[in-house]
């Protein structure tokens, strides 16, 4: 479920899309570099480079004030975050520039074409949540006490699933705990996978985070509920306890509020 599983790689659907939209644009510029002109291996690259930097930077112009604090996680893009409308235009300025005949720009719309075509298509197939109801099963709570994962109040909730060897997990915590503190409206639980007490305990005081609703799934029944795999792995619910949304890997701080906004 919205994530491709490779050896000891997790590659999420948006990620996985990437890298197959990339992948049909190169080759399709190399075949065309081959049997129609050279100069489309010199274009490919630069369209590709150039193509990546403006969408990130769309999503960052976009999302500004999610950044003005920490401009320089802009560079963070393992996170994700990408408007990809924004990388037509370095493709089609730089087919200006370096095919420069009007038949290989013409050329050039196909590569581009079956690269949207192939990212989109495999971020369908990849991306999608079914509505699985909350399972029906009681984890302790860190602070004392215990949580029904299936009892729903009326509000949205947040699922995180982390671990505090997980070097992703460490660093979208922070955003985590700011999200909660910001949406008094939504639930927020954080399930640590398979470590005590004492383990989870003593990272959030080292970290300096208060965090309510910490979890602990200690037979990590609820990613194989849920069939996620690898850390971190965020679980967006509707107020009615069903699933709506999954992020896999490190979640930025917009997207958790873009998230939180869809939910509602």
């Amino acid at each position: 479920m919205n994530a491709i599983e490779l050896g000891p790689l997790v590659l999420s659907g948006e990620r996985l899309a990437i890298i197959v939209g990339v992948a049909v644009f190169l080759l399709g510029s190399g075949l065309l570099a081959s049997r129609v002109s050279p100069r489309f291996n010199g274009w490919s690259t630069v369209a590709v480079l150039t193509g990546l930097g403006a969408a990130r930077l769309a999503h960052v112009v976009a999302h500004w004030s999610y950044f003005v604090d920490d401009p320089l996680r802009a560079l963070a893009v393992w996170q994700g975050g990408f408007i990809w409308v924004w990388a037509l235009a370095p493709a089609v300025v730089s087919a200006f520039l370096m095919l420069r005949e009007r038949r290989l720009m013409l050329w050039a719309i196909a590569p581009v074409l079956a690269c949207a075509l192939a990212g989109v298509a495999t971020e369908r197939l990849t991306s999608g949540a079914e509505p699985v109801p909350a399972p029906s099963m009681t984890l302790s709570r860190l602070e004392g006490g215990a949580v029904n994962l299936a009892a729903v109040d009326g509000r949205p909730t947040v699922v995180n699933l982390w671990a505090t060897w997980c070097p992703p997990c460490r660093r979208e915590m922070p955003a985590l705990a700011q999200a909660q503190d910001a949406h008094p409206e939504v639930r927020f639980l954080f399930v640590n996978q398979g470590e005590g007490q004492a383990t989870v305990a003593g990272w959030l005081e080292e970290a300096g985070l208060e965090i309510d609703n910490v979890l602990l799934d200690r037979a990590m029944a609820v990613p194989r509920h849920y069939g996620t795999v690898g850390l971190p792995v965020t679980l967006f619910l509707g107020p009615d306890g069903r699933l709506a949304e999954v992020h896999v890997g490190e979640i930025a701080p917009e997207q958790i509020g873009a998230a939180i906004a869809r939910l509602r």
